[in-house]
């Protein structure tokens, strides 16, 4: 009897326990669906907000978009952005992530567009809730259509862009409450919102009107009035691989004086009656071609960057544009730029200090390069190094995939929030 019973009361226990057991793999099943479905169908849905991005996308696509618990866990408390919130419109994917299919659009010079928005996704100022947001962040990808030369053409950009906002303002109400004051775009090609590369064309285009009364985070800027920069600007960096630089080994060594490597032609075409920078690159070919303390290279190469670490002097002549992605390069890996363009505005100049970490040599005076930088190696090159080698200023130029402290994006930030009396929201607040 005795036996029996325990028999019985094992069976009973067996049974019992499986069931416990499914009941707890069906509660977590349960969790883990409601988690999903959480994420995904925020308050204050809309027909924008539901066009989500399916799992169907690239694992890259994916992976830039994801939020998981350590990224939560691990963002940073924004008070120094005022508690700005910013509101990422859910465009279709015909005007951002479709471009991600070819992986030079989020890797090369102009691919900023890219790392913001990025960025922004995986941030603390993010907001679900467009109601509570101060800034609208429209997110299209207008560089990535590479042509046959492998360079970005952007004869699209300005219908493009007209379209997002064409849908925006149909379906939302943010857009036309405040006819766009408080909406970022980013134009990180070389004439800003004006989408030439020709500046005489870029300025005959000018910035389209319905952009005109927003925000542009553009990597162009001068010092004296264009038209291209008529518009609440953010001067920002041109996008270099943060990963490519940190893989580069900087030891010290650096055996190259001067340094340069890119296109630089012996006989410029004259196109429209302008020469591609201005001769300048011309000028220094001719000049210091034969020079052996000047290491110049047409070419492309792999190891570009590990040439950027062993050398003392980086030049950054303009090309179409007074901008230049090697300003970022040179810095990021230590070597002093000189910067050969005309009344040019520097990235973030209240973060970086330029005039310490630089050399700036007029477009008139690159005959006179050679001189002018033994002077400096001779008197105050120790001293410019020493600021320039300052981990951060290096990280103020470079975008992460999560904002860090004082990274690019960072800055991008803390300039957004100066600008809070543009925000619709801001201001009633204020009013209230």
């Amino acid at each position: 009897m005795h036996r029996f019973t325990n028999k019985k009361m094992k069976l009973l226990r067996s049974r019992y326990g499986f069931r416990y057991f499914k009941l707890l793999i069906w509660l977590v099943i349960s969790f883990i669906f409601y988690i999903q479905f959480i994420n995904r169908h925020q308050p204050n849905t809309n027909s924008l907000r539901t066009n989500l991005i399916s799992h169907s996308h690239s694992n890259a696509v994916s992976n830039m978009i994801s939020e998981s618990d350590t990224v939560s866990f691990l963002r940073r408390n924004h008070g120094s952005f005022n508690d700005t919130k910013i509101y990422i419109y859910n465009l279709p994917s015909r005007y951002n992530l479709d471009w991600l299919s070819n992986e030079r659009c989020s890797n090369h010079l102009f691919a900023s567009e890219v790392a913001i928005h990025k960025a922004l996704m995986n941030s603390d100022v993010r907001t679900f809730d467009a109601s509570d947001a101060d800034f609208f962040f429209v997110p299209v990808y207008v560089s990535c259509n590479f042509s046959t030369n492998g360079f970005p053409a952007i004869s699209h950009a300005r219908a493009l862009l007209k379209s997002a906002v064409e849908l925006i303002s149909s379906e939302l109400p943010y857009w036309n409450r405040s006819n766009g004051s408080d909406h970022v775009f980013v134009a990180s090609h070389d004439h800003g919102a004006c989408f030439h590369a020709m500046e005489d064309k870029a300025v005959a285009n000018g910035i389209q009107e319905f952009m005109k009364n927003s925000i542009i985070l553009q990597t162009f800027a001068v010092k004296h009035r264009h038209r291209c920069q008529d518009v609440e600007h953010v001067v920002i960096p041109p996008y270099v691989s943060p990963e490519k630089v940190r893989s580069t080994p900087v030891n010290g060594n650096r055996d190259i004086f001067v340094f340069f490597r890119g296109k630089m032609e012996v006989h410029p075409k004259n196109v429209s009656g302008r020469f591609y920078s201005r001769r300048v690159r011309t000028e220094i070919l001719k000049k210091f071609g034969k020079n052996k303390r000047f290491y110049l290279k047409r070419h492309r190469f792999d190891g570009y960057y590990s040439e950027i670490a062993r050398s003392v002097f980086c030049l950054c002549p303009r090309g179409w544009a007074p901008w230049s992605p090697r300003v970022v390069e040179a810095v990021a890996l230590g070597c002093v730029p000189v910067i050969i363009a005309d009344e040019i505005r520097l990235p973030l100049e209240s973060a970086v200090p330029w005039a310490e970490i630089s050399v700036m040599v007029a477009e008139k005076d690159v005959g006179m390069l050679a001189g002018i930088l033994n002077d400096v190696a001779k008197t105050n090159l120790t001293w410019i190094q020493r600021r320039l080698w300052d981990p951060k200023v290096r990280h103020a130029l470079l975008f992460n995939n999560h904002v860090e402290d004082g990274d690019a994006t960072w800055h991008v930030l803390v300039a957004l929030s100066d600008r809070l009396d543009r925000s619709y929201r801001s201001r009633r607040v204020v009013s209230k």
